[in-house]
């Protein structure tokens, strides 16, 4: 499935980001419907091989743009090494660390408890469970 220009302009009107070049064809080739999980390498290398021509630096703020605006969600895996998930919904990963890749794990097929206590006035945002094999 892909996505037109109309579609894109319209998803990053509604999220309040500027429809410049880059952006438009990284969201072009983020959101097609299909879920997925990229790097900032993934990304420059789909690019590529449509001839989108970007710097390492464009891809890394228009996706750190992208999670700050709710239209992907970013996942810490290493260090500095992190993720970008187009699936939105509750869910955690499985992280495959020989082959640097993360799958899907429901979010009801983990259960959580023993959690601590909050620091006063602070409220529970997420839970995120990365498991790493």
């Amino acid at each position: 499935m892909s996505v037109d220009s109309k579609q894109i302009n319209k998803l990053l009107g509604e999220h309040k980001i500027r429809p410049t070049k880059i952006r438009k064809a990284i969201a072009g080739l983020l959101f097609d419907g299909r879920d997925k999980h990229v790097s900032v390498d993934d990304v420059i290398a789909l690019a590529r091989a449509r001839d989108v021509k970007t710097s390492v630096a464009s891809v890394y703020n228009t996706l750190n743009q992208f999670a700050a605006a709710g239209l992907l969600r970013r996942i810490a895996v290493d260090g500095g090494r992190a993720f970008f998930d187009t699936n939105l919904s509750d869910h955690h990963h499985f992280y495959f660390e020989d082959e640097e890749r993360l799958e899907d794990i429901p979010g009801n097929a983990i259960e959580i408890s023993g959690l601590p206590k909050l620091p006063k006035g602070r409220q529970i945002k997420s839970v995120d469970v990365t498991i790493r094999l």
